[in-house]
């Protein structure tokens, strides 16, 4: 596996957490990137009742022709995302890319539903679930990016430092695990995402909350702040994509996301 770098503060943090198959990288030529996103309500649009970063990284880092659909669903699962047809209608779209010069990328972010208890869904079957979606992908004629669960903003004072609750550790190992076991590209923006928050504090990780008792969802700003991050990792993952334009960060976004320092749109 091959990885990348960004620098400053993210430097070590992207180096470990971003990977694709050690291969030269390649052009996409005259055809702008399609980003599908897939996934839960941390990917989804802003909603009452949910909201994470796929509308950031759609309308405010993408350029040169690139584009993309946020097919995010609250409260879907690796099992309901498909049974709902959701994922039909991501593929389709995948498809249909194709015969409209475009290059599809399709990321796809689970795990905050799928580790309820009531969604009755093992880790093992959680991982089987996401190395499909990855088989489904390439059938179709696109290329999968897993991306591991976005953060949570609860903390806990125990060390005498507040400090992200991570809950998700399972689920970023298993699907780094599925894109390890299928090859294919991953991001790790469930570690990017609690150091971040780690480095900025609790007080003004919580400006991001969908509302002030929520610590899953995004605001709009949230959104905008996380989705550079995705970028960025992107970035990281994909240089291609950077190195044509069609990926870029504002340079005051991603000079605190470097740096740890606290961003407000």
């Amino acid at each position: 596996m091959k990885p990348t770098t960004v620098c400053s503060f993210l430097l070590a943090l992207v180096l470990a957490t971003t990977s694709t198959i050690a291969q030269p990288t390649k052009s996409t030529g005259s055809n702008p990137p399609l980003f599908l996103l897939a996934g839960d309500s941390t990917t989804a649009t802003q909603s009452s009742n949910g909201g994470g970063w796929g509308d950031g990284f759609l309308n405010t880092t993408l350029h040169h022709g690139a584009s993309g659909i946020n097919y995010g669903v609250n409260g879907r699962t690796t099992v309901s995302y498909r049974a709902g047809g959701y994922w039909a209608t991501v593929l389709a779209s995948v498809a249909a890319s194709l015969e409209t010069s475009t290059t599809p990328y399709v990321t796809i972010q689970f795990g905050h539903n799928d580790q309820k208890a009531s969604a009755n869904i093992s880790i093992v079957e959680y991982t089987t679930n996401l190395e499909q979606f990855v088989a489904d992908v390439r059938t179709a004629g696109g290329t999968p990016i897993l991306v591991t669960p976005l953060s949570r903003r609860g903390y806990e004072n125990s060390t005498g430092t507040p400090k992200v609750v991570e809950d998700l550790a399972d689920q970023r190992a298993a699907t780094i695990a599925a894109a390890e076991a299928t090859g294919s590209t991953w991001i790790d923006l469930n570690e990017a995402s609690t150091q971040y928050l780690n480095a900025i504090g609790e007080a003004d990780a919580w400006t991001y909350n969908l509302n002030p008792t929520d610590e899953t969802h995004l605001n709009v700003e949230g959104s905008v702040v996380f989705g550079g991050l995705v970028a960025l990792l992107i970035e990281g993952a994909l240089s291609e994509l950077k190195a044509e334009g069609y990926v870029r960060v504002k340079k005051e976004l991603e000079k605190a996301l470097e740096e740890g320092k606290y961003y407000w749109p």
